[in-house]
């Protein structure tokens, strides 16, 4: 299993922060430009990822607060899932951490591992620009 995270304090209650990212319509905002065909509903996500794949993604559970966990809605090239953990420091600040677990051959790992940091990379910033 590879596991790649980041994560940042956002000024925010956690509660702000979750209901943000428990809205699927609101990771369009995260993706980078590399993301087009975009298409959302609260639960799930439809895009493509320039050069390399379409993914549709949904939330499989929320923890309200806590924890958010999309899992592919059909078939991926390898088993994958997007968490966001969200723990709150103060009233006013959030600690939001993304993780991505993936099932990654060592070839897989050795092409996808670099983009996929990237992808958690810029999410977390976008984020933090975002939510402020």
């Amino acid at each position: 299993m590879t596991i790649i995270q980041s994560n940042v304090d956002i000024q925010k209650s956690v509660g702000e922060v979750y209901s943000f990212l428990s809205d699927l319509n609101n990771h369009e905002q995260l993706m980078p430009e590399n993301i087009y065909n975009w298409s959302s509903t609260t639960d799930e996500a439809q895009f493509t990822i320039k050069n390399m794949a379409k993914l549709a993604l949904k939330i499989s559970q929320r923890i309200e607060n806590k924890e958010l966990i999309c899992v592919p809605a059909s078939e991926a090239p390898f088993a994958i899932t997007l968490r966001w953990k969200l723990q709150q420091v103060d009233e006013q600040t959030t600690n939001a951490t993304f993780v991505i677990e993936a099932e990654l051959n060592m070839m897989m790992k050795m092409m996808a591992a670099g983009p996929l940091q990237k992808l958690v990379d810029h999410q977390v910033a976008r984020l933090k620009a975002i939510l402020g």
